[in-house]
This record gives C-alpha cells, structure tokens and sequence, in this order.
C-alpha cells in the first residue's frame, strides 16, 4: 500500500469516502473559542495542500470544512501579532497566503465548500474559492482585513467583484459587514445555501456527483474557467503587498489591541500619504 501523502499535516484532518472524495477539516484543535484558527501550522498546511491534493491520484472531488462552530474563525492573534512585529515571518506567511490562492485556483480536483458558522479568514479563502460553495443559511461570511487595520488582499480583490459585483464588493470589505449564508446567496458570492442540517450532505452530495463524472472534462472546464480568476492576478498580487505593507504599519497594532480587549478600533488620523 502507497504512503498516506497526508501523514505529516497535524492542523488538518482528512477522511476518505466512497468514488475518491476526499473530506478536508479544518480541525479547532484547543482553541476555547472551538473555531478553526489559522496559526502558524495550519496557515501553511491549508496553502500547501492543494498541491498534495493535485498530485493524489486516489482523490476525484474534495469536500472542505471546519470542525466545531464554525468553517473558520481567521487568523491566530499570536500569529498576526508576530507577523506586525517580524519581517522574516511577514515575508514567509505573505509566499504562503499568496501560494493558497494560487494552489486553489489550480489544484485540477473539483473542491466543494461547506460553510457554517462564522467563516473569516485563510479559512475563508478556500472556502469562496471552491469550485461549489455552500454556506448555511445562518453562516456569517466576514473579510475581517479593514478591521485589524490592513488591506483586504487574501482573496478578496481576486474575487469578490467578480462574484457579486463591485459596489456590494467595495460595501461588504471596505465596513467589514458580515455576509450571511441567505444573502451570500442573493448577491452570488456563494453557489448555493441550504438549512445548517443540511450542509453536509448536500455538499457529499454534490462531491460525489462531481467525482463521478468524466474527470477530464470537469477538470479541464475548471482550468478554463478559472482563467477568470487567473487574469485577476494582478489585482491579487497588489492587494497582497499591500496587505502586508499594512502589517509593519501602526493601525495593525491598535486593531490587535482591540480584538484582544474586546472594544472597537480608534484609528484616528488620516493616512500618511
């Protein structure tokens, strides 16, 4: 029997279902929010394992998801606080929040989204971008960025304005409105939503479909229209640098204080330019 590619990933958990779906989790480990946070592990296991996904020849459809409250609750504190206060490790976790867009985008398996709960940051990311993504009717969607006092790179100026237009684009991630799963729907931002019971085995169900279907033509139908996505990268790489210009900039640090105390940001002042 061939190794198991994903032995050595410990954020992430998989289980492997009939016709080679292949189920992904997001795992809330210890986290007492009992959310999935993106720590300096799991954010650079879920950019690297796409490419693992691409090369598994066991894997037809893939299904993502978070365990516990929610599909993803952002960013580990820790992490982002190391990453205003180091440039070596801003350096790195900028390669790889660039790599998990990029790795989604051309990762050939059809991947299926199930969102509930709160769904923020790199979690957020795959889950948008999935081929098919389902959120529950009560999930809420956040793009956290103008928040903690950065730039929405991420996925979103990839995106959002090509999934539900500009103008709602520019209202949800510049005010850092929260989406919920009815109304992602309602402006296209996600494929489909369904009763939170449901979630699952609607999104089995459509991974199976997918997996059973002619692999080349629903793979190579991806890659074609995914060259939508891929003649945004620009507009991507530019939110990225600056998204993490912002992170050695001082309203990272008052929108850190303020999710650690629990209050409203105070920015004030105008930008330096």
């Amino acid at each position: 029997m061939s190794q198991d590619p994903y032995q050595h990933y410990q954020s992430l958990q998989f289980k492997r279902h009939p016709n080679g779906v292949l189920e992904l989790i997001m795992g809330a480990g210890a986290n007492k929010s009992g959310l999935s946070t993106a720590d300096h592990r799991m954010h650079q296991e879920l950019a690297d394992v796409w490419r693992e996904i691409d090369r598994d020849a066991q894997t037809r459809a893939v299904v993502i998801r978070g365990e516990g409250k929610g599909f993803s609750g952002g960013g580990d504190l820790s992490l982002v606080e190391d990453m205003a206060d180091d440039f070596t490790v801003r350096a790195r976790v900028w390669r790889e929040a660039r790599d998990l867009v990029y790795n989604v985008i051309n990762c050939s398996k059809p991947i299926v989204s199930a969102m509930h709960g709160p769904a923020v940051g790199a979690g957020l990311v795959a889950g948008l971008l999935a081929d098919i993504s389902i959120a529950a009717k009560t999930a809420r969607i956040i793009d956290g960025h103008t928040r903690l006092g950065v730039a929405a790179g991420d996925h979103a100026a990839i995106v959002w304005p090509l999934l539900c237009g500009m103008a709602k684009a520019k209202y949800y991630l510049l005010l850092c409105e929260p989406v919920t799963g009815e109304e992602a729907e309602r402006i296209g931002l996600v494929s489909l939503t369904v009763d939170e019971a449901d979630l699952l085995p609607k999104a089995f169900e459509v991974a199976d479909k997918l997996a059973r279907g002619s692999s080349t033509a629903i793979r190579w139908t991806k890659y074609a229209l995914n060259n939508w996505l891929r003649s945004a990268g620009p507009a991507f790489d530019a939110s990225l640098a600056l998204e993490f210009m912002g992170f050695s900039g001082p309203d990272v640090r008052e929108g850190l204080a303020s999710l650690r105390d629990r209050r409203a940001p105070d920015f004030g002042g105008d930008a330096p330019f």
